[in-house]
């Protein structure tokens, strides 16, 4: 039997250089699947809910201090604590849903001269980047927060939290109102705090 001569620029005929052929192509495509499954890990996605979440602040009115929330979370979050640089937040709330437990004064925070819901439904947060901190498991958050068209500026820490299937982020941070040209010259003080509790399933 003369043996196999593989002819130049044609195809392997044998047995075994079909199978070795079919074993090379065996292994890229494994290896395709877990590079895929990798970098899907990493970028993979969280969507803020209402459920399990909580939007809250606080601002004195005539030396009183009034509480409120609002509801209506969307957006998306990526969030790997060991991969810092690839994480970002892009989470707004619904501005009509503002509720201090006074529907006369809710009625009132809705119009042109609060937060003009009508024109401006959507209160967001976008993050520029995220960095750590000295002490574990809380990060900085620095981004620009959008009320009523303006957009500043913010900062602030947060805690990450495993929680079921996606993560529990906590913060607080202050601003100003009249930064974003909200209440004018009311009774309401112009400096109010925002507590932040939010989870996010994974996508």
């Amino acid at each position: 039997m003369k043996p196999y001569c593989r002819p130049a620029g044609g195809l392997p005929s044998t047995p075994t250089a079909i199978w070795q052929l079919k074993l090379a192509g065996m292994k890229a495509g494994m290896l395709f699947v877990w590079m895929v499954a990798a970098v899907g890990h990493a970028l993979a996605q969280y969507e803020p809910v209402d459920q399990g979440s909580a939007i809250e602040f606080k601002v004195k009115n005539f030396g009183f201090t009034v509480t409120g929330s609002f509801t209506g979370l969307q957006g998306f979050i990526r969030f790997d604590q060991s991969n810092l640089s690839i994480d970002s937040f892009n989470v707004s709330i619904d501005a009509a849903s503002i509720n201090t437990d006074n529907n006369m004064r809710d009625g009132h925070l809705r119009d042109e001269n609060y937060f003009d819901v009508k024109n401006h439904p959507r209160i967001r947060i976008v993050s520029t980047r995220i960095t750590p901190s000295n002490k574990t498991g809380v990060f900085f958050l620095f981004g620009k927060l959008t009320i009523k068209n303006t957009v500043k500026d913010i900062s602030f820490p947060f805690t990450a939290t495993l929680s079921g299937n996606g993560w529990l982020f906590k913060g607080q941070f202050k601003m100003n109102r009249r930064d974003f040209d909200v209440g004018g010259s009311s009774t309401i003080s112009d400096n109010l705090e925002v507590i932040l509790s939010v989870f996010a399933r994974k996508m």
